[in-house]
């Protein structure tokens, strides 16, 4: 009897996401990372995973489903002149700035030796953020204040550079409760301190917009590191002079 090649089984565009160039761009990044293992939340950075030329491509997608989100909520968007390009700043607002963070690379950042051994607690803030709620999409615009405790061994960054790191964090759909430990983490890999205490405070436009309507309502959280956790005079410190009143 004559042997039968074993059949190949195709591959799945998963395991090889360049074998179908016809497919959605989206679906080709999607698939690198899971091929990596690696997570896609909403408020998880994706830059490493997007090759050249491919967040244009990206944008062009999204235009087109978001026209097919207007067309289904029943908007002219063929002889209204205020929606004709709605469906491409849409697209645009949300890539290139609105959750611009999960898209582009982590902003350069210099550090410096800490020559002098500054070991004094140091205050940045208010700093300006603006978000979005990874639940509705409604805007969180808030203030953000950050608290170091430096050592002899910590890395120094200029003062522009914690506005920076903050505002590619918040620029992607994020709950506040997970975007300040990711702020958090982001500034002790960064600088190294012997304590980091970050608060934030911010309104939410999916309480003050829709939903309870409460405009009055305020979020305030913080996470405190190192000896800002473990000293209370230290924190009770930072806390009185952030002055969040002002």
């Amino acid at each position: 009897m004559a042997d039968h090649p074993t059949p190949i089984a195709p591959r799945l565009v998963a395991d090889d996401p360049m074998a179908a160039p016809d497919l959605p761009v989206s679906a080709r990044v999607r698939a690198r990372i899971q091929r990596a293992r690696r997570r896609f939340n909403a408020n998880d950075n994706i830059s490493e995973f997007l090759e050249p030329g491919e967040l244009d491509a990206l944008l062009d997608e999204v235009a087109g489903k978001m026209q097919g989100v207007l067309e289904s909520m029943v908007i002219d968007t063929a002889t209204d002149h205020n929606t004709q390009e709605t469906a491409r700043r849409v697209a645009k607002m949300y890539l290139t700035e609105v959750f611009r963070g999960r898209y582009v690379a982590q902003p350069p950042v210099t550090e410096f030796p800490n020559a002098e051994y500054l070991n004094e607690l140091m205050i940045v803030g208010p700093i300006t953020v603006r978000s979005a709620c990874s639940h509705h999409l409604c805007p969180i615009m808030g203030r953000l204040w950050i608290g170091l405790m430096p050592n002899e061994h910590s890395n120094l960054i200029g003062l522009s550079k914690y506005a920076r790191l903050a505002e590619w964090v918040m620029s992607r759909p994020q709950i506040q409760e997970e975007a300040i430990v990711q702020v958090a983490e982001l500034l002790m890999s960064k600088v190294t301190p012997d304590g980091l205490a970050v608060v934030m405070e911010a309104d939410h436009f999916c309480m003050h917009w829709r939903g309870v309507k409460d405009s009055g309502a305020k979020m305030i959280n913080s996470v405190m590191r190192g000896s800002f956790l473990k000293d209370a005079a230290l924190r009770r410190e930072f806390l009185s002079l952030i002055n969040m009143k002002a």
